[in-house]
């Protein structure tokens, strides 16, 4: 070893440790709380640049670095970092360049065989577990992507993979590896075959170009910005994959912009005669670190940027309220997600009486301006008349089995956010309990979407039961959630059908949206971010869902099938209304599902 390349191999190792520290600071800093956004960007920056400065040294100095023992995993497992490092900032910025960069990099490790090395490599534990980890953050950025093909090929060599290292490493227990393999199956499982169309929002379709005159000349008293998300859920066995839910995957589909043109087009890897392979995206043994500002898609705005929380605390869920809520520029509206059971407790009088404590005493009570017909969902008792819904009775479970006062969320909970712009979709058997909230803001008027009590199917045996929220569905895949309702799935009909299907939905919200935008009756609440792209698709989407279920529930049940928007909307899109009902009329008919409807009863 001569010692020019004894000083470049203490050189790379001091790099690499350097890098490493700083890449674990920024790993397991929060997202939210602590440090302020700038901070934790100068922080990401800075880890950015140590991997640069490494990523270069080891490509300049690489024969030196061989030459004293440098194996193709470690520069592997380098690349792999970075794609983890661009990966983690996606989800605190929402940035798809950056999600599309992690990809780059994975892929190159892919192409390029870095874990698949010598037989000595093979039946290094170590080894095999840091390429386990790989497949499974590779999979993860796939999913997101929507890279189907990728995720499919993946799949299949890690779960060879998993097979392979149980195999020759007999005396270590790999249960763990076997449930990630469970969960990746089950949840390309459940997501296959309801993909028509991006989730995300695509100017192609979800423009509507004779409505966008009318959307463009609309102008509230008060025009509010969507820039930020809070997206969590919490149940029990469902689908994910590491820590994304498959609500929360289609939830981030549905708040991010798809790119146009050749944002994700990649040249093709080509073998050279050696058996080698050069990548010609940049992306290999010579990958370009400066790939973000050719990958930016200059046609379409920054997405929303949103923090997912996987299985949070309710304090979690607070704090990160609290922080999003503070760190909010004026004239900005935050949408918070809420996917969780209610089923856990039902708090009402009885057992306040029965546990010792004083109902008047223990409850706060906030009076409810909403009707009586919109006071079905909450417990309520009469004080002069008048009636009063309790804000903390009911409440969403966050958390595992047992019964803690800890792990509830109360409507009560979210009165100090409403200082703020709030649009609340809360999705849960218990979501009527928040209407208790309409009336009862602390400065501003918030929007809510309630989901329905319960799902409705044609067919319930035909559905998994842990295969998603139905609401959530329709809001970020309307068709996808119509069809499964009905018990139609892809293979039964040609894409041409489905295809015409989709032009009956985008038609009909070219018609709502002209509807709203002329309508003179709109509450404020809707007309301040009716503006919005992402916000508008949501409520337009809102009414799809809600039309289609009241025509397909049997009319005396409606109540706990039906989701719930306050403030209202204008009744012009309300299910009966000829606009609302046509539309739901001709997509039945298309499909030859009319009879499973109830249109003559209503």
């Amino acid at each position: 070893m001569s010692e020019n390349a004894d000083v470049a191999f203490q050189t790379f190792r001091a790099l690499v440790e350097s890098a490493d520290r700083k890449f674990s600071r920024v790993r397991d800093a929060a997202a939210y709380g602590g440090a302020s956004q700038q901070q934790r960007q100068h922080a990401f920056q800075k880890v950015f640049k140590a991997y640069t400065r490494l990523w270069k040294y080891q490509q300049e100095n690489r024969p030196r670095l061989v030459e004293c023992g440098l194996k193709r995993w470690e520069i592997g497992e380098i690349a792999s970092r970075i794609g983890q490092l661009y990966f983690g900032q996606y989800m605190r910025s929402s940035e798809c360049r950056f999600l599309v960069e992690a990809y780059v990099f994975y892929e190159a490790i892919l192409s390029r065989r870095y874990f698949q090395g010598s037989e000595s490599t093979a039946k290094d534990l170590g080894v095999r577990s840091k390429e386990l980890r790989f497949y499974a953050r590779f999979l993860l950025v796939s999913l997101i992507l929507n890279r189907t093909d990728m995720v499919n090929h993946l799949v299949q060599r890690f779960v060879a993979l998993v097979e392979d290292c149980k195999a020759t490493f007999r005396e270590t227990n790999f249960k763990e590896w076997k449930q990630v393999v469970q969960e990746i199956n089950r949840f390309t499982k459940v997501d296959k075959g309801f993909s028509f169309r991006p989730m995300r929002y695509c100017a192609t379709f979800d423009t509507h170009r004779a409505s966008l005159p009318c959307v463009a000349r609309f102008h509230a008293k008060r025009v509010l910005k969507f820039q930020d998300a809070l997206l969590t859920s919490y149940h029990r066995n469902e689908v994910k994959f590491a820590e994304l839910t498959l609500d929360i995957y289609r939830m981030i589909q549905c708040l991010e912009w798809e790119p146009s043109g050749t944002f994700y087009q990649k040249h093709t890897v080509k073998p050279k005669e050696n058996g080698d392979t050069i990548d010609h995206s940049g992306a290999s043994g010579i990958i370009d670190m400066n790939l973000t500002a050719d990958m930016t898609d200059p046609s379409i705005p920054p997405n929303p940027r949103k923090a997912t929380l996987y299985r949070p605390s309710v304090t979690h869920v607070i704090a990160v309220m609290a922080t999003i809520c503070e760190e909010l520029p004026p004239d900005c509206v935050v949408l918070v997600y809420l996917s969780a059971s209610g089923k856990a407790g039902h708090n009402n009088v009885s057992q306040m009486e029965n546990s010792g404590g004083s109902s008047k005493n223990s409850r706060h009570k906030v009076l409810s301006q909403t009707s009586q017909g919109q006071n079905s969902g909450a417990s309520e008792t009469l004080n002069n008349g008048k009636r009063e819904l309790s804000c903390y009775d009911n409440y969403l479970w966050f958390g595992p089995k047992g019964n803690s006062g800890s792990n509830n969320l109360y409507p009560g909970d979210l009165i100090p956010f409403t200082r703020k712009p709030l649009f609340l979709i809360i999705d849960s058997d218990n979501s009527h309990a928040f209407k208790v909230l309409h009336g009862a803001e602390r400065g501003e008027a918030a929007g809510l979407f309630l989901s329905p009590l319960r799902p409705i199917f044609k067919n319930p045996s035909d559905v998994n039961s842990n295969s998603g929220s139905q609401f959530t569905f329709f809001l970020t895949a309307p068709l996808s959630a119509f069809c499964q309702m009905i018990g139609l799935f892809p293979s039964e009909a040609d894409t041409d059908v489905y295809n015409e299907a989709e032009n009956i939905i985008a038609n009909a919200f070219t018609e709502w949206e002209i509807i709203l935008c002329s309508s003179t009756t709109m509450d404020l609440v809707w007309a301040q971010v009716i503006g919005d792209p992402f916000l508008r698709r949501l409520i337009l989407r809102f009414i799809f869902c809600r039309s289609v279920i009241s025509f397909f529930c049997p009319p005396e049940e409606s109540e706990q099938y039906l989701p719930l928007c306050l403030p209202h909307l204008p009744s012009s899109v309300a299910p009966t209304s000829e606009a609302v009902r046509s539309a739901v009329v001709q997509l039945a008919m298309h499909f030859d599902a009319a009879d499973s409807f109830h249109f003559t009863e209503t």
